[in-house]
This record gives C-alpha cells, sequence and structure tokens, in this order.
C-alpha cells in the first residue's frame, strides 16, 4: 500500500507501461479521455487528441471499428505525442493490425473476440509489441450466460465477467493488463470493483460508464469515482460524459484535484457570495478559470467577496483575495502584502497571478513552501 498526501492509503497494484505512462504501482493516478470523432477521419481524430493533451490527458482512447480505422490508427498514431489506446471489439485482426501500427494498449472484451485461439492470438501480439491489454467489462454487454445465472447485471456478474477474461490471460501467462467493469449505475460499478479489487493485483481502470451529459455525467462521475478513490481503489480514471473529451480531462482532473491525490492547474477556492460581496466573485472567478486554463502549475487561490471568511481562506492559500470596500485585500502566501481595486480585480488578479507562477517556474526551490 502507498499513501499520498490526502491520507488515502491506495491499493497495492502492478505497474504497467501505457506507452511513457506507468499505470498502477506507486504512480500517479493517470487521467484518460476518449476521441468521439470519425477514426477514419484523421485531422479531426489528430485535432481533437491534441486538444484532449493539451487539456492534460495522460493517455487517449480511440475506437477502431474497422479494418480502415485500424490503418488511419497508424497515421493518428503518428502525429500525436501522447499514448494512444486501441478500443476494438468482435474482430480479432484489427487488433493484430492496430499492434503493428502503434497502439499503447489494447482495450479489449475477450468475450466479443471469438474463439480462446484468437483471444490468444490477441494475446501473443500484445507480448511480441510489449503493450498491455485492457479487458473492458460493461454492464450493458455482459454474456447471456451471466445475464441468465444473476437476472440482471449484478456486482457479482460484473466480477465474475472480468475473472473469466482474466483467465485467458493467467492461462497464457501475461500478467500485464488493467481491468475496468462499468455501468451507468453508480453503486452497481463501485460495488463491482470493491470486490475486482480483492481479486487481482493489476490496475484498475476507473469509470462510470455512459454517465450522461457535462453537469449530470460529471455529477455521477464525481461521487462513484470519488468514493472508489477515497477508499485506495484505482488507478487511471475516465469520465464518460455525451461532451467534449476536454470537459472530461477537465472534470477527471478536478475530481482528483478535490481528492488531494493530484493537481494540475489552478484550484479556485471562491465563495458563493451574498449580500456582503464587495465586487462581482462569480463573474470574476468565470472570468480567472476562462483566461488562466493554459496553466498547469498547481497553486491554490482564493477569490472571496466579503471579510468575514476572507482573510481565513486567504490565508490557508497561495494567492487570495479577500472582499473589502472599494479594494480587497490581496494575500501572498497566507500574508497580506497589497490591496487590489475592486473594479479591475479579474486583470489585476490574473496579473498576479501569472507574475507568481512565472517566479515559482524561475525559482522552483520555493514550490515547496506554497499552501498546496
Amino acid at each position: 500500500m502507498n499513501k499520498n498526501s490526502s491520507g488515502i492509503v491506495r491499493r497495492k497494484s502492478r505497474k504497467i507501461m501505457v506507452g511513457s505512462v506507468p499505470v498502477g504501482g506507486d504512480a500517479p493516478v493517470s487521467v484518460q479521455t476518449m476521441t468521439n470523432t470519425l477514426t477514419t477521419d484523421v485531422e479531426a481524430t489528430v485535432g481533437q487528441i491534441n486538444a484532449a493533451a493539451a487539456a492534460g490527458a495522460d493517455i487517449v482512447r480511440v475506437s477502431v471499428p474497422s479494418m480502415d480505422a485500424a490503418d488511419a490508427f497508424g497515421e493518428i498514431v503518428r502525429r500525436v505525442s501522447v499514448p494512444v489506446v486501441a478500443d476494438i471489439h468482435f474482430d480479432y485482426r484489427i487488433a493484430l493490425k492496430v499492434a503493428d501500427n502503434g497502439a499503447a494498449c489494447l482495450r479489449i472484451n475477450p468475450g466479443n473476440i471469438g474463439s480462446e485461439q484468437r483471444v490468444k492470438a490477441v494475446i501473443d501480439s500484445a507480448r511480441d509489441h510489449n503493450i498491455p491489454i485492457r479487458i473492458g467489462v460493461n454492464g450493458g454487454s455482459l454474456e447471456k450466460d451471466l445475464l441468465e445465472k444473476y437476472g440482471e447485471p449484478t456486482p457479482e456478474a460484473l466480477r465474475e465477467s472480468a475473472m473469466r477474461h482474466v483467465a485467458y490471460l493467467e492461462k497464457y501467462d501475461y500478467p500485464d493488463f488493467k481491468v475496468s467493469v462499468k455501468a451507468s449505475d453508480l453503486f452497481l460499478t463501485v460495488n463491482a470493483y470493491r470486490l475486482l479489487a480483492k481479486e487481482i493485483e493489476q490496475p484498475l481502470h476507473l469509470g462510470i460508464t455512459e454517465a450522461g451529459g457535462l453537469r449530470s455525467g460529471s455529477i455521477k462521475s464525481a461521487i462513484g469515482l470519488g468514493m472508489m478513490l477515497s477508499e485506495g481503489i484505482g488507478d487511471t480514471i475516465r469520465v464518460s460524459l455525451a461532451a467534449d473529451p476536454v470537459e472530461e480531462v477537465k472534470v477527471g482532473f478536478d475530481i482528483l484535484k478535490s481528492l488531494g491525490i493530484r493537481s494540475r492547474g489552478i484550484n479556485f477556492i471562491a465563495c458563493p457570495t451574498c449580500s456582503r460581496r464587495e465586487y462581482d466573485v462569480i463573474g470574476t472567478v468565470a472570468e480567472l478559470e476562462r483566461r488562466l486554463a493554459d496553466i498547469t502549475m498547481p497553486l491554490n487561490v482564493a477569490v472571496i467577496g466579503c471579510v468575514v471568511n476572507g482573510p481565513g481562506e486567504c490565508i490557508s492559500a497561495d494567492i487570495g483575495v479577500a472582499g473589502a470596500k472599494h479594494m480587497c485585500g490581496y494575500y501572498e502566501n497566507g500574508t497580506r502584502v497589497d490591496r487590489l481595486d475592486n473594479e479591475h480585480i479579474a486583470d489585476l488578479l490574473e496579473e498576479k497571478i501569472r507574475s507568481r507562477v512565472k517566479y515559482l517556474q524561475e525559482h522552483p526551490q520555493e514550490c515547496r513552501n506554497m499552501v498546496l
């Protein structure tokens, strides 16, 4: 077991490599997304992968439903910098093709790949190319015999399906794999992962599948993934939203940031406002989030509207402003060092934040003194 700064004790797991990204073991929990373009549209797919990577995605998955898509996959991989996972169903020959074409990982469901010999061919190819496999079990596509046995998707059914597929990899002595047991039902998913976590040593890929739109899906994912991550379960995550993949990445990092597991970019501590506010807090935070999306350095920034909670929150942040008549108190590292004009607070605070980030980049040894 290993413990992070939040006090969460992570489940011990085997470390595997997805391209250059370690997954499991003592590696940071990685954030994934999946493209929703036609894979045969190389330009659109490359553009979406690059946008996701710019937002912080560690790994991107691409669906490969045909041999034409497998050919396009090879061109896509050559034009991006992040590891790309190939998502394959039904046709084992596609898995063999994308392995040749540079896939960093093969996502398969052995149950729909076909005969055991076909599954073995995929395992042999993964071994030859030194790439891991992800076993992806989904509550919406469980085997018929398991549905008959359990009556409906249950945690036990998902676990049994996963272990049935794990048996193939164990039989052919290929331990470099990770497993997911996703469903759209939050509690079904969480309980399935809890069962599986006790069965294998391999990394677990977390997600609440088909979670919904940006708002509702983010909430459902935050609750479900948060429950598992807080218990130390999970080595890599994907937030599944009916939205731009960039939003999936942002929400994924926000979940990890909220749990103190991993930080990327600015963490805004902002009050919901009331009639005591001395400036437009809501508009200021929205504007700063938009303007400062390019900053990747972890930084806690408090944006508080009045003097009731403002000073206290600012003392606990790296940078903060506490509302007061006409001028906000401006804090760095817990000390008030300036006052900023309320009417121009967004412009002034952006300037202060960028200046602080630049200074810290030039003096990295001082980062350890930040209130992170």
